[in-house]
């Protein structure tokens, strides 16, 4: 039985991957934070933080697992600026630590360990080219992208090293699995509760940044697919369709059947982040020529299953 340690199992993507992974037959063993659970009773759950390098990498030997992806991270860029120090720890040197810890699984084991580092488009930081591909200059503008770019620099020193190891330059890509402080779900769950009459306004910042927003449950498709693909690489998973956090709301409030949304959105300067990328649109064209990777779902299909999804569980 192949076996695969994930982190973040609790999140967006961990929750949709382990359930994939056992559906495989895979032997699964999540790391969790304390009184975070796994997605399911079938998986081996560790208690413990990535950033505890010798505890993860004693765990990682004993365990001898075939595939490692790394989705634990400080995931909201406004929360990065709060705290820079743990983002790096978290986003940064946590992900290099576990390279070396998949490196010495090999070297003591004799077997190939695949390596999925779960990047973001945030390394890009305000791109000057658009749509962005792998060979997009890396220049981050925050504490986030900052830490994921180094993470994604040591994916590819542990590749010379021989880890096949994968960076996934994943764009934003949700479901009604979002946590609900990021602003699709607050669009979303907003937009559920107005329906509902428990709120009439919804909050937001920046309604002009642009964003290339996709299916989770793809995202994960496109990370299993780069771990068994036979040649470890970069790849840029994106739609290559860039909407703005305005075409979102406009989208939500449509699928509601409300067509005068303005009344109802409030714009706070205060949620304007520090530094906020304008436009990040991703070309997955490598992605979908070696991986035979494609997006199922449309943009409208996307936000229209999250709002049901938040008025379903009203």
């Amino acid at each position: 039985m192949p076996r695969a340690f994930v982190t973040g199992a609790s999140g967006q993507d961990g929750s949709y991957l382990v359930e994939r992974l056992l559906d495989e037959g895979y032997d699964v063993h999540a790391l969790a934070l304390e009184g975070e659970g796994a997605a399911s009773a079938r998986v081996s759950t560790h208690v413990g933080d990535v950033a505890d390098v010798e505890r993860i990498r004693a765990l990682l030997l004993d365990l001898d697992p075939h595939e490692v992806y790394n989705l634990a991270a400080v995931s909201s860029v406004a929360r990065s600026w709060e705290e820079p120090d743990l983002t790096s720890r978290v986003n940064g040197l946590a992900a290099a630590a576990l390279l070396e810890s998949a490196f010495q699984v090999q070297e003591r084991h004799g077997h190939a360990v695949r390596f999925v580092q779960a990047s973001s488009a945030e390394i890009f930081g305000e791109p000057t080219v658009s749509p962005q591909d792998e060979t997009t200059p890396i220049r981050p503008i925050n504490p986030y992208g900052a830490a994921k770019a180094y993470a994604h620099l040591m994916v590819g020193v542990y590749r010379q090293r021989g880890v096949h190891a994968v960076s996934a330059i994943l764009y934003n890509h949700e479901s009604p699995r979002r946590p609900p402080h990021f602003v699709t779900r607050k669009i979303t769950a907003g937009v559920a509760a107005i329906l509902r009459g428990e709120t009439d306004t919804i909050t937001l910042g920046n309604l002009d940044a642009r964003r290339d927003w996709g299916w989770a449950p793809d995202y994960v498709d496109a990370m299993v697919r780069a771990a068994r693909a036979p040649r470890a690489a970069d790849y840029v998973v994106a739609t290559g369709e860039g909407r703005t956090v305005r075409d979102f709301v406009t989208a939500a409030f449509d699928y509601a059947g409300v067509t005068q949304w303005e009344q109802h959105i409030k714009v706070d300067p205060a949620l304007v982040r520090p530094a906020d990328v304008t436009d990040l649109t991703g070309d997955s064209s490598k992605a979908r020529a070696e991986l035979g990777w494609a997006p199922t779902l449309s943009f409208e299909d996307v936000v229209s299953r999250m709002v049901e999804g938040d008025r379903a569980n009203s």
